[in-house]
């Protein structure tokens, strides 16, 4: 396997489990609603194993693709990114939201660096994925701002949350199954 594909793997593998786990964590707490309770309410509560886990696997893959990352790519700003999503990522499942600002700066560094990854991505891309990672990455931060701004537009916290998590995911799913892609 080239160092590309390896990346692809990891990238592709820790979005496609962590998604996988979050749909399993929301069917395991009761009365979980995508609106109004945050994801990271899932750490906390009856699926915490599976979410904190999952969330855990999810950044630790995120930062050993970031160092083949700089193998294919070169240059350290955009596999840095990546790694600093994947830290975010991580310390989010170590730091459940009862860490209280632990967690947000977490999960801050998760989805801000996760979003700037993905404008980043433009430089290595081709078209037109590259064009899509920077709508999905400029989503993300624009609905970060919202969330901060605790402006949730009908959507919820949760709601609100998932439309800066949700854009990143995709991203990482797509840039994945790309870097997989043999030549």
């Amino acid at each position: 396997m080239s160092d590309k594909e390896k990346a692809g793997a990891l990238l592709f593998v820790g979005a496609a489990q962590f998604v996988i786990a979050l749909v399993v964590a929301e069917a395991l707490y009761p009365g979980y609603s995508v609106s109004a309770n945050t994801i990271s309410n899932l750490g906390v509560g009856p699926s915490a194993l599976v979410f904190n886990s999952s969330l855990i696997i999810f950044g630790v893959l995120a930062i050993a693709a970031a160092y083949y990352l700089k193998n294919v790519f070169g240059g350290l700003l955009f596999p840095a990114l990546v790694a600093l999503a994947g830290l975010g990522a991580a310390g989010v499942g170590v730091f459940t939201s009862h860490a209280g600002f632990v967690h947000a700066a977490v999960s801050f560094v998760a989805f801000f660096f996760g979003a700037l990854a993905a404008i980043a991505a433009y430089r290595v891309e081709k078209r037109p994925l590259n064009y899509f990672s920077v709508v999905l990455g400029v989503v993300a931060l624009a609905a970060l701002g919202l969330y901060g701004a605790q402006a949730f537009l009908g959507l919820g916290i949760g709601g609100m949350e998932r439309l800066v998590a949700y854009p990143t995911i995709i991203w990482v799913l797509g840039f994945g199954a790309w870097l997989l892609e043999r030549e």
